[in-house]
């Protein structure tokens, strides 16, 4: 039965960092931290307050957010966001997803706001102190029902409906959500108090992976929502989509391909560790004493495996980084941006999406054939939680579809359909 969140006091955030030369350290002693209990958590199952503390107190929630506004410290671009995204996602792919989720949902005034009605950078109030934001923008699943409507009320709207959510459910300090207007017909974006009496919600702990990330369903029961906060809106009409709002389900689209780049580095990073503590025994033919058999690792089966596998996630991340560098462009670009260039960023990206998808699955079901069951699933390396964690992640998307429309652009020239989701 859905549950009322829990209401926690948020810890303060860290001094700012003016060097961005020290995110890397910091992402690194968090990963570090959350790598340390990765296993326990996992098999836990429980919601993610303790983790969320840990990225609020190094920092790395406000790290989009520019120092100038209250409560910015980060200020950092998107190319060090994604770093962070991928090395959280190494020690803890569920992590890793809550992030990478939050930092798009962060970007939403941006995306959504009409050119003229913000100033460069704003933040909304509520997110600038460094708060977790959960929830999403995309357009439900018409299968999935009426979704969210905002009808207007005297003080803004009121928030009616149910809809489920792939992170932050009840973990989130505000959820960015997208909603039908029954005035207008358009999606807007509204920032809601999860607290609120009227928010009802309950998260989904037995998923195959990606088990901490809060997923779950929300009711909300006309639930206020003030005119400071609707974010932004998009038009019925997708032809009317400007070409930088288009961009938010593109960027949410990389920052998952880094996600799953990053659960595959981590895998086989942790495979290697196991592999290098087993004294490989020679499959066939008498010891050479000066190689395999009296050194760990030295099988040259497994060094072959090992060499496949490891370009695999080069391979990818080679993919990934000219896709990230591409919307790095466009959203420098901003409102400038045009179709032309935006759905060259959507391809690059549909091949990061295409790519990962495949090695992430692929590195992280073999690495439990090169290290064994038993070591895999019931040791301390638990090297399943991984594939779990890519299985779970990689259905979120269709490779197929990605496929088709980098085809489609590459043959006749046609640009890749706009969608509000990064499902299909």
């Amino acid at each position: 039965m859905p549950t009322k969140p829990v209401v926690r006091t948020a810890a303060p955030p860290k001094p700012p960092v003016s060097d961005d030369a020290m995110w890397p350290r910091v992402t690194r002693e968090v990963a570090d931290d959350l790598a340390a209990d990765a296993i326990a958590r996992d098999r836990a199952g429980k919601p993610p307050y303790d983790e969320v503390a840990r990225l609020r107190e190094a920092g790395l929630l406000a790290l989009l957010t520019p120092p100038a506004l209250p409560g910015g410290h980060g200020g950092a671009d998107w190319r060090t966001a994604v770093a962070v995204i991928r090395e959280i996602a190494a020690a803890d792919g569920s992590i890793g997803e809550l992030i990478a989720r939050h930092y798009v949902l962060s970007w939403s005034s941006r995306f959504f706001g009409a050119p003229d009605d913000r100033p460069t950078g704003h933040v909304p109030p509520a997110v600038a102190p460094g708060w977790l934001l959960g929830g999403g923008t995309d357009l439900p699943d018409p299968d999935a029902g009426p979704g969210l409507t905002l009808s207007p009320a005297e003080s803004g709207h009121v928030l009616n409906g149910r809809r489920a959510f792939a992170a932050g459910v009840t973990v989130a300090d505000r959820l960015v959500v997208g909603a039908t207007s029954t005035h207008t017909g358009e999606l807007l974006i509204a920032l809601v108090n999860p607290a609120h009496p009227g928010v009802l919600a309950g998260t989904d702990n037995d998923r195959l992976g990606q088990r901490l990330t809060a997923a779950g369903s929300a009711d909300f029961d006309n639930v206020p929502v003030g005119a400071d906060d609707i974010l932004g809106a998009m038009p019925r009409d997708e032809h009317a989509v400007s070409a930088f709002t288009a961009l938010a389900p593109v960027a949410l689209r990389l920052v998952l391909s880094h996600v799953a780049l990053g659960i595959a580095e981590g895998a086989l990073a942790e495979a290697r560790d196991v592999s290098r503590a087993v004294r490989s025994a020679p499959r066939s033919g008498a010891p050479d004493p000066t190689t395999y058999a009296v050194r760990p690792s030295g099988d040259p089966y497994l060094l072959l495996a090992y060499g496949e596998l490891a370009t695999a996630a080069h391979t990818a991340a080679a993919v990934v980084g000219r896709a990230t560098d591409a919307l790095e462009q466009g959203l420098l670009a901003g409102r400038d941006i045009g179709m032309d260039q935006r759905a060259e960023i959507a391809v690059l990206v549909a091949a990061a999406e295409a790519v990962t998808s495949r090695s992430a699955v692929d590195i992280t079901t073999r690495v439990l054939e090169l290290t064994g069951t038993a070591v895999s699933f019931d040791g301390g390396a638990a090297l399943d939680r991984f594939w779990r964690n890519a299985r779970a992640l990689t259905a979120q998307s269709s490779p197929a579809h990605r496929l088709r429309d980098i085809g489609d652009h590459y043959l006749n020239g046609t640009h890749p359909p706009f969608t509000a989701s990064a499902r299909t």
